[in-house]
């Protein structure tokens, strides 16, 4: 069973009342999505326990972040989790459906650990299936979302299995989006990759920035990638 808690340095995710608990994903992709160094607004879709809202909170001290989900059990849990930390103030999280979201003022950066699975059996829990399908919020109306909700020289960073990587981009490219950075992960050096880490923007781009990362360097010991990139938020 997996614990009800997870420390990180400045701040501890209770996951509880969530369906999808702290995992690799979700942490890669805190660490990896870029905002402004500047004053900014950030929005976490569908924020969980809020660990990537507050990763991104502690990353940007001048930000403010908002969190969506749909789930009342993870809002919840997110609440309970943001007003433990030292970002309390500058989190807000909100219960409802980002579709029909609405705000006076663009976002500077978006980031999302999507649903996963779209036409795929979806498991007998609720809450789980709607974490983890693409039940309520499908590639076309994530991006239709975020395209309404991002600033024109704004980011929106996801992170999506190998296998559902055509389809997203298909949709991003629809909706108008270019991508600007890509980050495949491997968990082994001799896999294929079985994540990406996408970044788009609304700006066309000369080159795109493709990188590769590895998250064991053998078996059950972590890269000096991941390490590198996580090293702000995990305690050894």
């Amino acid at each position: 069973m997996a614990n009800d808690y997870f420390q990180f340095k400045q701040f501890t995710i209770r996951q509880h009342r969530c369906a999808m608990k702290v995992g690799t994903d979700g942490t890669l992709l805190g660490a990896w999505s870029l905002a402004s160094s500047g004053p900014c607004r950030i929005l976490d879709i569908g924020t969980g326990t809020g660990l990537i809202a507050l990763m991104m909170a502690q990353r940007y001290p001048q930000a403010s972040v908002t969190a969506i989900d749909m789930d009342a059990q993870a809002v919840q849990q997110a609440r309970e989790n943001v007003a433990a930390s030292p970002f309390a103030e500058r989190i807000h999280v909100v219960e409802g459906d980002v579709q029909a979201f609405e705000t006076t003022e663009k976002f500077d950066s978006i980031v999302c650990n999507p649903p996963f699975f779209e036409d795929s059996l979806t498991c007998p829990d609720p809450q789980r299936t709607e974490a983890r399908h693409t039940v309520t919020l499908g590639y076309r109306q994530l991006m239709e979302s975020v395209f309404r909700l991002l600033k024109d020289d704004g980011l929106f960073s996801v992170i999506i299995p190998s296998d559902c990587r055509a389809r997203l981009e298909s949709e991003a490219h629809l909706r108008g989006f270019f991508i600007s950075r890509v980050c495949s992960i491997q968990t082994t050096p001799i896999k294929a990759p079985k994540r990406y880490m996408i970044e788009m923007t609304k700006q066309p781009v000369n080159e795109v920035d493709t990188t590769n990362g590895v998250l064991e360097s053998s078996p059950q010991i972590r890269s000096d990638w991941y390490h590198e990139l996580t090293k702000e938020f995990y305690i050894k």
